[in-house]
């Protein structure tokens, strides 16, 4: 007995050991990482070192790297006056277990590809890392809203953050200003805790100031029924008859309208089945739900000026696409015209698309290597791409109004604060389960620590066709429902029996009231997780 206990206390201290040899605990009371081992800086491609300086600062030729205690974390401050810098390197002499297993985020949607893995160096882990011995939780990563892009590297003996400063695919130009970086933080999990409790109050200390719904968000989408075939005259009818499913007089539901009401390439004219799409909101208004609309911000309209156009990316998928350079002025106020635009006509949400894709030419899985080609620029060089981003999301959130925002195909950790809702998963389907499975099922198990800590984490919608098993979606339905995140549902009209109508009127009651965040129970162990701890009971799905 003495011996198994014993094991079990040093199986415990060994993460808590190696984690405060790494940390300290700073004059505000806050856990802070150390000053690192090494910095290095990435120029030309190339990663130089750069030599410790008294204090906290380390230099190379006339670049600077510095740290402060900042916000309960580790400030880092970069200046590069004459060099273009691709990127700050920080390496911390860190021994990892090898029993461990880690955890990551993504840069913007999942993909269905997360997991608690063993470490793998060569990995990058988007914007912050778990460490789990199976004892206990140590975390690291950055704060949300970032002026940077950064990842995390978890090698045998090193822990490596990444601070990407790209301009587009080349280095920036600092010029004579200071880089605000990132502000490092970290965590130890508590002896009471289990690693989604830990994970859950990590991200609340990565995100000082979410922004929230004022009331659960719930409604139907028609992207999975009608894949962009709509019209002002279907999105009545779903509405007609999905509203009759609503039994919350407090707080109704939206009806967005997705792709497929605009004028081609642009996003201010409705086409002629749509017409009048003030009147389309005040028609959804009048069924009893609040209206949405989708939009793609930076796409580009063909008689656009070439001025105003971002440089063309090798390997973008759509050629014939022209894309917005979002550093011009001109182009931010073509954002801001449009979604101040929809707010006038009446919406009450929109939720904008692409802008990942369109500002680096990649979708988030397929940035394992760079986010982007190299060699091309934008306009303004002297801005990092995080910058970039957060002013294109500034943009639009001052030009949003009243309107709920939702961001899709937005970097994560820039879009909370910034959005009250963040759609944190590709695609599910209204044609294949298998689908829905993947990326919905393993976005809402390894994602919905951020719901509430960040933004409402929506996971996407149920695709309630004929094409789907309704067994299986029913479940997925029921898991969004009373897991307090985000139910949106796409419905074949004539698909829906009375056990349907019955299942989405419980669904949407659930979703208009306010629930404790689910909780998945063996997400350590199932990429998929199915037993899941909803409203304080157990729920066991069947994915399969």
């Amino acid at each position: 007995m003495l011996r198994r206990h014993f094991l079990q206390l040093s199986s415990t201290a060994i993460l808590a050991t190696l984690f405060n040899k790494l940390t300290y605990i700073d004059t505000a009371g806050y856990s802070s990482v150390n000053m690192p081992d090494e910095v290095w800086a990435q120029l030309n491609n190339q990663w130089v070192k750069l030599a410790v300086n008294t204090g906290r600062s380390f230099s190379y030729q006339d670049i600077q790297v510095a740290f402060k205690n900042k916000n309960g974390g580790q400030g880092v401050f970069i200046q590069s006056p004459s060099l273009e810098l691709g990127g700050i390197r920080l390496k911390w002499n860190y021994k990892t277990s090898a029993n461990g297993k880690i955890l990551g985020d993504h840069w913007e949607r999942s993909y269905g590809d997360l997991a608690w893995k063993s470490p793998e160096p060569a990995t990058k882990n988007p914007w912050y890392v778990l460490l789990n011995d199976s004892k206990q939780t140590a975390c690291f990563g950055v704060k949300t809203g970032a002026n940077t892009i950064c990842w995390w590297n978890v090698n045998p003996n090193t822990i490596e953050l990444t601070l990407d400063c790209h301009s587009g695919g080349v280095g920036v130009k600092l010029g004579q200003r200071k880089l605000f970086a990132a502000t490092i933080v970290t965590m130890l999990g508590k002896a009471e805790e289990n690693t989604y409790q830990t994970t859950t109050r990590f991200c609340k200390l990565m995100c000082d100031k979410p922004l929230l719904p004022k009331q659960p968000v719930y409604g139907i989408n028609d992207w999975y029924v009608a894949y962009g075939n709509n019209s002002a005259k279907s999105i009545k009818e779903q509405t007609a008859v999905m509203s009759e499913l609503v039994s919350s007089t407090t707080n109704r539901p939206f009806s967005v309208i997705d792709d497929g009401w605009q004028v081609a390439d642009d996003f201010s004219k409705a086409n002629d089945k749509f017409r009048d799409m003030k009147q389309v909101a005040d028609d959804i208004k009048k069924l009893g739900m609040k209206a949405g609309l989708w939009t793609r911000p930076l796409i580009a309209k063909k008689s656009d000026s070439l001025t105003l156009l971002a440089p063309k990316i090798a390997g973008r998928a759509n050629t014939d696409e022209i894309i917005l350079d979002p550093t011009i002025p001109e182009n931010l106020a073509r954002v801001k015209h449009n979604i101040s635009l929809y707010n006038q006509w009446g919406y009450d949400l929109v939720k904008h698309d692409y802008s990942t894709y369109d500002i680096f030419g990649k979708w988030g899985f397929r940035m394992t290597d760079a986010f982007t080609q190299a060699g091309w620029k934008f306009n303004d060089q002297s801005k990092t791409n995080a910058e970039i981003i957060n002013t294109l999301y500034q943009t639009i959130k001052d030009s949003a109004g009243k309107m709920s925002v939702i961001g899709c195909n937005t970097i994560s950790h820039l879009s909370a604060g910034m959005f009250d809702i963040n759609r944190i998963g590709d695609d599910t389907s209204g044609k294949e389960w298998a689908r829905t499975k993947k990326m919905g099922v393993n976005t809402l198990g390894f994602r919905l620590p951020q719901h509430q800590t960040f933004y409402a984490a929506d996971g996407d919608c149920v695709g309630l066709t004929k094409d789907v098993p309704w067994e299986k979606n029913r479940q997925w339905m029921q898991l969004l429902a009373e897991s307090g995140s985000p139910l949106f549902i796409s419905a074949q009209l004539d698909f829906l029996g009375t056990e349907q109508k019955n299942a989405i009127k419980l669904a949407f009651a659930q979703a208009a009231t306010l629930q404790p965040t689910g909780e998945p129970l063996d997400w350590l162990t199932n990429q998929w997780p199915s037993k899941w701890k909803l409203n304080n009971r157990i729920v066991d799905f069947n994915w399969d």
